[in-house]
């Protein structure tokens, strides 16, 4: 005869799932610590994502000075290595809405794609992509005029 065997006490992965209480338990120190290994790595990219971009930036200026020509695809290049920086600057002093640079190169790159290809590009890839700066400067202006402060919805202290 076959004895019953007792239930299962570890319930189905379905109802581990909707059990809410289930939290991951992490002490203060192991917090602490996460935390400002997190902080490091993020600032080690950060300065890496820097020499990167000013090494662009000095390879585009070289083949600049090699050429001995400017075009307007140099210039736009430089504004997006300009603006990394600025984006790279706002990460570390904390002033300005960080999010707003990468709408700004965004928008530089697209206006550099524009440029560059609007010859071969068929008519309505270009009005596509001009819709997609418009739509961009109109994102860039929302979300300043609500991170400003004293902006619609902020109460006045």
């Amino acid at each position: 005869m076959n004895a019953p065997t007792p239930p299962d006490p570890t319930p189905p992965a379905n109802e581990m799932i909707a059990d809410s209480s289930f939290k991951p338990t992490v002490s203060g120190t192991e917090h602490v610590v996460a935390a400002a290994a997190f902080h490091l790595v993020e600032r080690v990219l950060l300065i890496l994502v820097a020499l990167m971009t000013i090494g662009g930036a000095l390879t585009e200026i070289v083949g600049i000075y090699q050429t001995r020509s400017i075009t307007l695809a140099d210039i736009l290049q430089m504004f997006l290595y300009t603006e990394v920086i600025g984006m790279v600057s706002v990460f570390y002093t904390g002033k300005g809405a960080t999010f707003i640079y990468p709408i700004f190169i965004a928008m530089t790159a697209l206006a550099r794609l524009i440029v560059l290809q609007s010859k071969e590009m068929a008519p309505e890839n270009i009005v596509f992509e001009a819709s997609a700066i418009l739509l961009l400067a109109v994102a860039a202006v929302v979300i300043t005029r609500i991170s400003r402060p004293g902006a619609v919805g902020d109460k006045a202290v």
